[in-house]
């Protein structure tokens, strides 16, 4: 008990307002949407007691973790990883599979998903060799060596499959590796080759869902074609290879000299990118393939992978300014809104609470991660502060990502907007991240 006062007396002392008020405002905002998206349900207080079950669970977790002195965390990066990498591999062989998914523990009270706490370890793993290796950051080596801690995890996420899990690992590598002061173009090479590696399934996938196009051109029939018949594939690369050289030559006749380790590294990545899309595309399911795609023109499959940001702009469009009160809201209580507790709740509130509340909630979490990016910058030291860059980028890309797509404006991948969604696991990581934030920034003077 004395170490229970002693801990709470600690966060009082050092408390940030500002990051504390925000917390409470999102959770609140959170809970009121999921309760008014489940009113409508035959017991519409299953789903508010489990998230308050999981909100209990994580802020005991929370106050653990921000008793806990952060910086041990760095001495045992490596079981942390070894751990981390025990709890994919297990769900993979003990695992339920859920929507094509084999990513869960069905416990007797409650179902757990190990990824959501895996990407928090993998930030303290992260961190902890960036910081080992802060000096040697700008080497290849080193560089890739962090790619591939991040890789590890990667693979054994797809296995599951679940691609929109894995969607936050490498903006979080890439934007510590960018802190820590890596190359610019290490990191052009890795952005390169992840967007070929997406973007080739997802444009082919585009035009598949409007075939007139391709019926009008016989190019465009070629390219896209091309991922399925290797003689249009070789001929591509073929041109690409060609083009490439035929560059070469043309600044060597300019008198521009470039080492031609540069046109065979870009090379290698195209041609990686190329061949890593098959395995994407594979990975993908066809639903996912075409809600990534269709946001562009949610109208060429209107009752399909479209209807759900059709449905989410109209309810958020229908609320104006002013709302029409929570457990009112017709798109929300007649069930024309999918997913409405958990990728669409952001959607409930523009219905619900209007222009206001919306532009309200977007103003908290801009100040949440606003106070999590100053704890980085006020860490007492360099570990400390790399764990929280981490964890408050993984906070704005899933906020960037959720909240665009709700609006129409990015493809719908089935990221949760955190601490707002419903689900249990989404909170308790959630939780333990704050925890650990808080551990950071109560302990920058000591």
């Amino acid at each position: 008990m004395a170490y229970i006062r002693l801990i709470f007396s600690k966060i009082i002392k050092n408390i940030d307002i500002t990051f504390f008020i925000s917390l409470l405002y999102l959770l609140f905002i959170g809970f009121v949407a999921i309760y008014s998206a489940s009113s409508n349900l035959d017991n519409p207080t299953k789903h508010i007691t489990t998230q308050f079950i999981a909100l209990s669970i994580g802020a005991a977790g929370m106050l653990f973790l921000a008793g806990f002195n952060y910086q041990y965390y760095k001495h045992f990066g490596k079981i942390i990883y070894i751990l981390s990498c025990l709890l994919l591999i297990s769900v993979l062989l003990f695992g339920t599979q859920h929507k094509g998914t084999k990513g869960w523990f069905d416990l007797p009270y409650f179902s757990f998903q190990p990824v959501e706490v895996t990407k928090i370890m993998l930030i303290i793993v992260l961190a902890a060799f960036i910081d080992k290796h802060w000096n040697e950051i700008s080497k290849l080596s080193i560089f890739v060596k962090t790619l591939c801690i991040t890789l590890g995890h990667f693979i054994l996420i797809m296995l599951q499959p679940d691609f929109s899990s894995t969607l936050s690992y490498f903006p979080v590598t890439l934007v510590l590796l960018y802190v820590a002061g890596a190359r610019l173009t290490h990191i052009f090479a890795v952005v390169l080759y992840g967007s070929l590696a997406v973007l080739i399934p997802l444009l082919v996938t585009f035009f598949k869902l409007q075939p007139k196009l391709l019926e009008s051109s016989k190019v465009l029939t070629f390219f896209v074609t091309a991922p399925s018949n290797w003689h249009n594939a070789a001929i591509i690369l073929g041109s690409i290879i060609l083009i490439i050289f035929l560059i070469k030559w043309f600044l060597s006749k300019l008198r521009i000299s470039i080492s031609w380790a540069y046109p065979i590294i870009f090379l290698a990545i195209v041609l990686a990118g190329s061949f890593s899309s098959i395995v994407v595309n594979k990975s993908l399911k066809e639903y996912q393939r075409k809600r990534l795609i269709v946001f562009l023109k949610p109208e060429i499959d209107s009752r399909g992978a479209g209807y759900n940001i059709i449905q989410s702009k109209i309810t958020i469009g229908s609320g104006k300014f002013s709302g029409k009160k929570f457990f009112k809201g017709t798109q929300t209580q007649l069930g024309f809104l999918p997913e409405q507790r958990t990728d669409f709740v952001f959607s409930v509130i523009g219905e619900e609470g209007g222009y206001f509340l919306a532009q309200l909630t977007i103003l908290f979490y801009f100040l949440f991660i606003w106070r999590a990016l100053v704890v980085a910058k006020q860490a007492r030291d360099r570990f400390g502060s790399l764990v929280a860059m981490g964890i408050a980028t993984m906070f704005a890309f899933y906020a960037i990502i959720n909240l665009g797509m709700v609006m129409g404006l990015m493809p719908v991948t089935g990221l949760p907007l955190l601490l707002l969604s419903y689900g249990g696991s989404s909170m308790l990581s959630s939780m333990f991240a704050i925890g650990i934030l808080i551990s950071i920034h109560i302990r920058r003077f000591y």
